[in-house]
């Protein structure tokens, strides 16, 4: 990997920015009220004797007043906090000196961890956060940001639940709330923290519809339709729910079910229908959903709408699994090839235009 350098000494900009001498002072202009969560994650910085502390203070309240969710904010933390316990072992002793290598090295050290490409691709991306927002300060030098590193990362294909197993898998659930639940995540392909958070008031039965105020992922609302088989499933749950609890879906004595209850009810049931060694996720029924919706002739952009994609490539994902077209295509060809009815020796094709004649191609240039 080519490393571009920087010099190790102290940048000095044109107004440095100053963090607080005593990082516990309650009259910090930057943390007008303390956080329970961060203050206790910074406590593990000065437990394990890590440098950076009022930086990584002022970085971590600037996030919160951004209306960042509180995972992460913690996930931000635990990379600084990972990053921060590599250089103390590599000798560091401040931010303000930390260059292109050292974020180069990083990289790779998490690697030989044998950390997925995927959380050091997520981690890099944390990481160039903080660092622009330390050169934005004029504490990290500018150069840090030029150039930036990337993780290449495979372009694995989403993993829908085959047919045949679906309808295996839904014969053997018979609980009212869980069929219900299965089949809304099946059939909408919301996520599963998506459906979870779901109160009543959102869920439109007389319309055929369930209002999610804020996407998980991309904090942006949309809307989820509900199927006729979905639809009635929900019916059936709802007779039988508590209504005085706000959440569509709660665990015993609990207001809401949290997603390891729900993932531990999914498991039994791919055990109980003999899926268990098929390795299905609760996130391959949102990835089913997409794929039936495809194969059914939904437009792609309508379908990122749907599922409340950023980007329309990540929906496209979709359409390399599914297209049917190119898969009929292929399939025409082959049933030629295997017939013999290919035309002669690469012969060729009655429809494609003729060559043409030599005296042509030999012919004097005008």
């Amino acid at each position: 990997m080519a490393i571009e350098q920087v010099p190790q000494e102290k940048f000095k900009g044109h107004q440095p920015f100053n963090p607080p001498e005593n990082s516990d002072q309650e009259t910090d202009a930057l943390t007008p009220r303390k956080n329970p969560l961060i203050e206790k994650w910074l406590g593990q910085l000065a437990e394990k004797g890590l440098f950076g502390r009022p930086y990584v203070q002022d970085y971590l309240y600037d996030q919160k007043r951004r209306n960042c969710r509180p995972n992460t904010i913690r996930n931000n933390f635990v990379t600084l906090r990972i990053f921060l316990s590599y250089l103390k072992e590599k000798g560091r002793t401040s931010l303000e000196t930390i260059t292109r290598e050292d974020l180069s090295s990083f990289i790779e050290h998490e690697q030989d961890r044998g950390m997925q490409p995927n959380t050091v691709s997520t981690r890099l991306r944390w990481l160039y956060a903080f660092v622009r927002y330390l050169v934005d300060r004029e504490v990290a030098h500018p150069d840090l940001l030029k150039r930036k590193l990337r993780v290449r990362l495979p372009e694995a294909l989403p993993r829908a639940i085959d047919p045949e197993d679906v309808q295996q898998f839904l014969a053997v659930i018979e609980n009212p709330r869980d069929r219900a639940m299965i089949l809304l995540l099946l059939r909408t392909g919301m996520r599963i923290g998506e459906l979870l958070a779901t109160n009543m008031s959102e869920v439109n039965l007389r319309d055929k519809q369930i209002i999610i105020m804020e996407a998980q992922k991309t904090r942006v609302g949309r809307v989820a339709y509900l199927s006729e088989d979905a639809g009635q499933a929900l019916t059936v749950w709802l007779k039988k729910r508590d209504p005085a609890k706000e959440r569509l879906f709660y665990g015993q004595g609990r207001p809401r079910l949290g997603y390891t209850a729900a993932r531990v009810r999914f498991v039994k049931y791919l055990e109980k229908a003999g899926l268990a060694h098929k390795g299905y996720s609760l996130h391959c029924l949102r990835h089913t959903c997409a794929t039936e919706l495809l194969n059914a002739g939904m437009r792609l952009e309508c379908l990122q709408q749907l599922l409340g994609h950023s980007s329309i490539e990540m929906t496209r994902r979709y359409a390399r699994l599914t297209d049917n077209t190119r898969r009929e295509e292929y399939f025409r060809a082959m049933t030629i090839i295997e017939k013999g009815e290919l035309y002669g020796h690469y012969r060729r094709h009655p429809e494609l235009p003729p060559v043409l004649e030599e005296t042509e191609l030999l012919r004097p240039h005008p």
